[in-house]
């Protein structure tokens, strides 16, 4: 059994803690100042072989995202369409490098761009919380409307889309998740499934 001491909560922690999927938002923009203070975090991020293929376009002007999100919110992704209410949405891309996101899959059969776009975006997450901003990953989106609205290049890979802004009303209650001994154990598997 893992123990876990019972201590006062850092600020980290209490952040993580506090930390919500946000899917709704106040209709109130996000000062520009506050999107790249988030987009410096993940800049931040580290990847493989130090490539930083993340790349992030941020749509905020209010016309375009409600154009963007008719688009690519609709069809079977329409249960995602309460991103279009969101102030922000950041579309992740990465851009890949021969060998850590080509030559690398080869070897290991891990896309590297995945795990390093998803620590970026994490960061841009814990950043937002620490702003009072909520967010949204969103996985669930057409990608093909997605590069052809956006005109984007097929150098870079689309990723995943993220929703930002002032919450409505942030969900409270603690997080539903599995105790620390069920994932995580010293020395070997101790589960019991």
């Amino acid at each position: 059994m893992i123990e876990k001491k019972q201590e006062s909560k850092n600020p980290f922690q209490q952040l993580v803690e506090g930390r919500r999927s946000i899917r709704r938002y106040l209709e109130k923009p996000v000062e520009r100042e506050k999107i790249l203070t988030c987009i410096e975090a993940a800049r931040l991020a580290p990847s493989a072989d130090n490539v930083q293929p993340w790349r992030f376009l941020i749509i905020d002007d209010p016309d375009l995202k409600a154009r963007f999100a008719k688009e690519v919110f609709s069809g079977i992704y329409f249960i995602t369409k309460f991103a279009a209410k969101a102030p922000v949405i950041i579309v992740i891309l990465a851009k890949l490098d021969i060998i850590a996101n080509r030559i690398g899959k080869q070897i290991q059969n891990i896309q590297y761009y995945y795990i390093d776009s998803g620590i970026a975006g994490e960061h841009i997450v814990l950043q937002a919380e620490e702003l009072g901003l909520g967010t949204c990953w969103i996985g669930w989106f057409n990608p093909r409307k997605t590069r052809k609205f956006l005109k984007i290049p097929r150098k870079y890979k689309i990723v995943s889309l993220m929703a930002m802004g002032y919450y409505e009303k942030k969900p409270s209650g603690e997080k539903k998740r599995k105790k620390l001994e069920e994932i995580a154990w010293f020395n070997k598997i101790k589960e019991k499934d």
